[in-house]
């Protein structure tokens, strides 16, 4: 063996110091696997589900964007602001509740729920708001005292009263809790007439006039015969004469009507004594 064959010979193996001579170890040449990837659930899915996905999606966003689109379009109105105002922010009526009113004439004691102010655009639904909240019982009295407002509003006030039996009346209540004389005038006569049993206080008033139609033209002589039809059906159903209907057509200023002529037309229907 010559002496290059030792040396390399000596490369290959090592000098135990208690044997022979061993090869060494070779260096490992395996490199680790790198960690499994989760599979892609996506890739796996039928055609047929990706597509039942996407189109719940794209159907989800065609029912929001649908809805949007209303609500801008139905608030972009002013009468829109004006609900919203009137139910919300800064309503047009405000009521005071006296829980054993004494009413001269009338016995015995009952809830008195008192009602004043403009008829806005939203007045029939807090009236049922105020109503629920007092808590009244058929024959309890809803006193009212406003100039008028909306006609629609006053006619669903009305048919709101009649619906929970309540009786109406037109006045106000002082600082002191007593029922004082008022005027209740335009709409607010069609709320009053809801009432089951409509009093008249001495010293009150009820006005009528002629309603308007913002209407022009054949429109606007059709919009008064259709609003008049109504009208007319609304005060029947109440057991209102068609007079108090005459006697709004004769005029387009407030015609205070006289006690007896407001019982002959049956809008009122019992008179009490004076306050």
């Amino acid at each position: 063996m010559s002496a290059e064959d030792g040396q390399q010979d000596g490369a290959r193996f090592r000098q135990s110091p208690t044997g022979p001579r061993v090869a060494p170890r070779p260096a490992s040449t395996v490199t680790s696997a790198p960690p499994p990837q989760p599979p892609d659930m996506t890739d796996r899915l039928p055609s047929g589900v990706r597509w039942r996905r996407i189109g719940s999606v794209i159907f989800f966003v065609a029912i929001v964007l649908g809805t949007g689109i209303c609500a801008y379009r139905d608030l972009s109105r002013p009468d829109a602001w004006s609900f919203w105002k009137d139910q919300y922010v800064s309503p047009s009526l405000s009521s005071r509740l006296i829980a054993d009113a004494a009413i001269p004439g009338l016995a015995p004691k009952r809830a008195v729920l008192a009602v004043r102010g403009s008829i806005g655009p939203a007045a029939a639904g807090w009236l049922r708001a105020r109503i629920d909240e007092a808590q009244l019982k058929p024959g309890d009295i809803v006193l009212l005292a406003s100039p008028g407002g909306s006609l629609d509003q006053g006619v669903l006030m009305g048919e709101i009263l009649r619906a929970h039996g309540l009786a109406t009346a037109v006045g106000a209540v002082d600082d002191a809790g007593r029922i004082r004389p008022a005027t209740c005038a335009s709409a607010c006569v069609f709320a009053f007439a809801g009432g089951q049993t409509r009093y008249g206080l001495d010293g009150s008033a009820l006005g009528v006039h002629r309603f308007t139609s913002a209407a022009q033209g054949e429109d606007a002589v059709a919009d008064t015969q259709r609003v008049t039809g109504a009208i007319l059906g609304y005060m029947t159903r109440m057991g209102v004469s068609s007079q108090v209907i005459e006697a709004m057509s004769q005029t387009r200023e407030i015609r205070w009507l006289d006690p007896k002529d407001a019982e002959a037309m049956k809008l009122v229907s019992v008179q009490l004594k004076p306050l």
